[in-house]
């Protein structure tokens, strides 16, 4: 525990100047009675903090940290067109002079390349689907990275910016087992669906792209969320996709239609009024599609 001195006045319950600041726990209080005056202490220091590599305290104001979602990852420089210095006054006229003759070279220095423009306008377009799809900052990296690699093997040469960039957030997607279908991509992004999909196995088969296999119980809080379904439900299904795992019965097949599948098994069997095709349609699914894996997860739950 720090002591310092806060307040040389006196206190105001047994008048002694003896009040003093606990910087540990952010209390003012007097040395001589204990009386507490504040438990809170404002932090004079700087608003930020970093630090060196071999441990130390780095005094060093630090910038923003780099990102792959912008696209020049952000390590490029910009002069302020406002011809003041740091302090507020105006430029002289031959200082301006240097100034606009810095902005010019500054503004020519960058890359405006055919390639640098195309990665503008997916970036953009990234930022606007995270937000449709309300996803995680590392899932939008991880599309910016595989869209970079597309970028840098050429494969953006006549086709869409808009589908390669819909199949690239998909595949982010799956390799970071967000349950986000090729239909809802689809939807945000305003692309066809077929378009997607064949950027899809384009990315998947050139980048060597390694997906893990989309777990069905994942897709089940999705789901019941939409019908408003009660959590006794929902745990019910995910013993049904359990026991189905466990007996192999889910191997190949789409986890979302296992899912609304064991959801429907789910409320059959607990006696919840439901029909297939609202299951289908929030699960993005045909009720054909339930219809077929209902037979298969009801004959091992008789097993």
């Amino acid at each position: 525990m720090v002591l310092s001195n806060f307040d040389k006045s006196a206190c105001i319950r047994c008048g002694k100047n003896s009040i003093v600041t606990d910087s540990d726990t952010g209390e003012h209080f007097c040395t001589k009675c204990g009386y507490v005056i504040s438990e809170i202490v404002e932090d004079s220091g700087p608003e930020w903090r970093s630090f060196s590599k071999d441990g130390g305290a780095d005094p060093t104001r630090t910038g923003v940290p780099t990102s792959l979602t912008r696209h020049d990852k952000g390590l490029s420089t910009i002069i302020s067109p406002v011809n003041r210095d740091s302090s507020g006054k105006p430029l002289s006229s031959a200082m301006k002079t240097t100034v606009e003759r810095l902005r010019t070279w500054d503004s020519r220095s960058q890359s405006h390349s055919s390639a640098d423009r195309n990665l503008r306008q997916a970036l953009s377009e990234l930022s606007k689907l995270k937000d449709k799809l309300t996803i995680s900052a590392s899932v939008v990296e991880k599309a910016a990275y595989i869209y970079r690699k597309a970028l840098d093997k050429g494969l953006v040469r006549g086709r869409s910016i808009s589908a390669l960039l819909a199949a690239s957030l998909y595949a982010a997607c799956r390799n970071a087992e967000t349950p986000r279908t090729i239909k809802d991509v689809s939807d945000a992004s305003n692309v066809r669906r077929k378009d997607i999909a064949k950027c899809y196995r384009l990315l998947f088969h050139e980048l060597e792209l390694k997906m893990p296999v989309v777990n069905p119980i994942q897709c089940i809080a999705r789901i019941s969320s939409n019908l408003q379904m009660s959590e006794k439900t929902k745990r019910y299904a995910i013993k049904i996709l359990q026991e189905a795992q466990d007996n192999h019965e889910s191997s190949g097949k789409d986890p979302m239609g296992l899912a609304a599948t064991a959801l429907y098994l789910a409320c059959v069997q607990n006696g919840v009024s439901i029909t297939q095709r609202d299951l289908a349609e929030a699960a993005g699914v045909t009720e054909v599609t339930i219809r077929n894996r209902y037979k298969g997860l009801k004959s091992q739950q008789s097993v």
